[in-house]
């Protein structure tokens, strides 16, 4: 297996621990005793914690995010290092830190507020096996979903709750629905998106974008774009974001090449800006 294959790998690895995260259940080492689930999505946002037998949740307010890759070069994945502070009634509380690996949580620990107390902290295994389902936490509202199993999309905001079906349908045998939190239309608000492996070789995923309205502060399913006669992939595929040029990217493989479609913003609504071809790598 030759360094462009594992660095694939890799990538593709940092992709799904990114966009599917489970869930952690951590404990506290010392007395008083104590349990919760942390929750938390692309690079620790719309992260909230629910104590062990309570039922409200508490919001979590990302200080600080680090990828670190310093074991790449010895075929190890990146580990993430998260900070959060705890927010009670719009006051800083408390804070959360912990360092996630491959689907394991180490260096994990609580600083209670009010005395500075700091509390080690150790991840407990479930005993039932993971169910697929994902909750965050943005702008006051609880987003519920299901990687794996079912397709329904639900909103609880603050005084109703909306449930939807429009969400990318799981074809790859085996395969499961990603989550991603960024940006997508550049208003300062985080939003949400699905995607799916495509139908075809599976090479490159498909993207279903929900962005945040902070005037009706509502989630709204961003239509797909009128595809320009010069564009080359006819779906949102492989969707970055480009926070300095307020662009948004897309790809997909045809042929022996990737294809590269650039999208802007205008009245609301995607436009078409350029594309251009990028060769395969033979190696």
């Amino acid at each position: 297996m030759n360094k462009t294959v594992i660095l694939l790998l890799l990538i593709i690895y940092n992709s799904l621990t990114q966009s599917i995260a489970q869930p952690f259940l951590l404990k506290s080492q010392t007395k008083p005793s104590f349990s919760f689930k942390i929750y938390y999505g692309s690079k620790g946002k719309g992260a909230f914690v629910q104590y062990s037998g309570q039922k409200g949740i508490i919001p979590l307010r990302l200080k600080s995010y680090k990828r670190d890759s310093i074991d790449r070069e010895y075929g190890q994945p990146d580990e993430q290092v998260y900070v959060w502070n705890e927010i009670v009634n719009g006051k800083i509380s408390g804070t959360y830190s912990l360092r996630e690996g491959l689907r394991y949580i180490t260096d994990a620990w609580y600083l209670r507020g009010r005395d500075n107390r700091k509390f080690n902290l150790e991840e407990q295994k479930e005993k039932e096996k993971y169910d697929g389902v994902g909750k965050y936490l943005l702008h006051g509202t609880l987003v519920e979903f299901n990687h794996f199993y079912s397709d329904t999309l639900t909103f609880n905001y603050p005084n109703k709750t909306i449930s939807v079906l429009i969400l990318p349908e799981i074809i790859q045998p085996g395969g499961a629905r990603q989550s991603h939190i960024a940006d997508y239309n550049f208003d300062g608000f985080n939003d949400v998106a699905f995607s799916v492996a495509d139908a075809g070789m599976g090479v490159y995923q498909q993207y279903t974008i929900y962005l945040y309205n902070p005037q009706y502060q509502q989630f709204y399913l961003l239509q797909d774009p009128e595809y320009h006669e010069k564009a080359q992939c006819s779906c949102l595929c492989n969707v970055t974001v480009d926070e300095n040029k307020k662009e948004l990217r897309t790809s997909c493989r045809g042929g022996a090449r990737w294809w590269q479609d650039v999208w802007r913003f205008k009245n609301g609504k995607l436009a078409w800006v350029s594309s251009k071809a990028e060769p395969m790598n033979s190696d």
